[in-house]
């Protein structure tokens, strides 16, 4: 309205509004009745579904969904929340590289991807705008699992296939991907109680905020630390799966704390043991990620003491993401939660070039094959591309 006078009384605003309101619905109504796939959310069927060594069913009881088939190639959206640690640049790029694959290169017309940073609102309005611009599938990394309710029933009215993973969604209208993170929580609590014992002094460095990841994990961990018969002083702080940050808190809580008797790490692992290198604490059991520099750490000081459990959420989780939606636009049956096998590699099975890359930077997340899914994705391939959104 630059260069025209205002409205000047509550009763103009509100006729103002008002036709901005109705014109706003005009166009929605307008753009639904073009739209044949409209109202073409999942049908329930019955399983079993479309490769399940792939496409696993998260429990016996997953229901099994099925999208009206759309004819490729399709257009594949990102909308990614927070970008501020290696994992989900590594897995920025590996979606990229994912893409220009042989064989999924001719089912993407177009590939957009955004990151909108840790608010709700700016995620939610991001997955609408693809939705609205007619993309066929959209990614996303929830930054909040229980806030997705409306933009969900959209997506489903409008045909979109809505593919969360890692961080995931409470709700089971769509289908999602990802690892088993309760059970992560309790192989990194069965290592400690190990290599521990039933008591002493803990380290939990925690994930991300508000995310699902970072709460499974926790509620998974303390689950068996905290049954009968254990007696665990845990001390908590946050590490926002981020090296510099976890090494940061890490330090901290050794200042403060002293001496610990174990150490639980969701993610920034290499970060927290290069604390207690620089801090001179002892080394102890440190149930961590898949960094691949937390995995050299583990196999240089493996005589020293450092005993390590390494379970992994790989960054490839979004190419068995993008797999997903493009299986499920072809009108592939699959579970609505698809169900990741959790790599996992502990001392003393720590192995150069096999496991862990002596050659390749510390921040680089080593399990990214997937070989029941036909995905195998180099190192070379994933970090020759950008963490820039497209």
């Amino acid at each position: 309205m630059r260069g025209e006078n205002p409205p000047n009384t509550r009763e103009e605003l509100f006729m103002v509004k008002k036709a901005i309101a109705f014109a706003a619905l005009a166009g929605l109504m307008a753009a639904g009745a073009a739209s044949p796939s409209l109202a073409a959310g999942p049908e329930e069927v019955s399983g079993p579904g479309y490769n399940p060594t792939c496409f696993a069913p998260f429990s016996a009881d997953t229901k099994h969904f099925q999208f009206q088939a759309k004819e490729p190639p399709y257009r594949i959206a990102l909308a990614n929340g927070f970008v501020g640690n290696t994992w989900r640049i590594q897995m920025i790029k590996t979606l990229k590289a994912y893409a220009e694959q042989p064989d999924v290169k001719p089912l993407i017309e177009e590939l957009k991807i955004v990151s909108t940073g840790t608010d709700v609102a700016a995620q939610v309005a991001a997955i609408d705008n693809f939705i609205n611009a007619g993309y066929d599938a959209i990614l996303t990394i929830a930054v909040n699992p229980t806030a997705f309710g409306p933009v969900i029933r959209r997506a489903n009215r409008a045909g979109v296939v809505l593919v969360p993973f890692d961080n995931v969604l409470d709700s089971d209208k769509i289908i999602q991907v990802n690892e088993d993170q309760s059970e992560i929580g309790r192989i990194m609590a069965r290592w400690l109680l190990k290599n521990v014992g039933s008591n002493g002094k803990i380290l939990e460095v925690r994930g991300l905020p508000g995310n699902s990841v970072d709460r499974d994990r926790h509620l998974g961990f303390r689950e068996l630390m905290e049954a009968g018969g254990n007696s665990f002083e845990i001390v908590e702080v946050v590490g926002n799966w981020d090296d510099g940050t976890a090494q940061k808190v890490t330090a901290d809580a050794i200042a403060v704390h002293g001496k610990f008797d174990g150490v639980f790490v969701q993610g920034g692992s290499t970060g927290a043991v290069r604390a207690m290198i620089d801090a001179g604490h002892p080394f102890v059991p440190v149930a961590g990620e898949a960094e691949n520099g937390f995995r050299k750490l583990c196999a240089q000081h493996a005589g020293d003491g450092l005993l390590c459990s390494s379970a992994g959420q790989s960054p490839g989780l979004v190419a068995i993401a993008a797999k997903t939606a493009l299986e499920a636009l072809q009108g592939k049956v699959l579970p609505q939660y698809v169900s990741v096998p959790i790599p996992l590699v502990e001392h003393p099975d720590f192995k150069a070039n096999v496991n862990y890359y002596p050659d390749l930077t510390d921040n680089f997340f080593t399990p990214n094959e997937f070989p029941p899914c036909g995905v195998n994705i180099t190192a070379t391939e994933i970090m020759a591309k950008t963490e820039e959104d497209q």
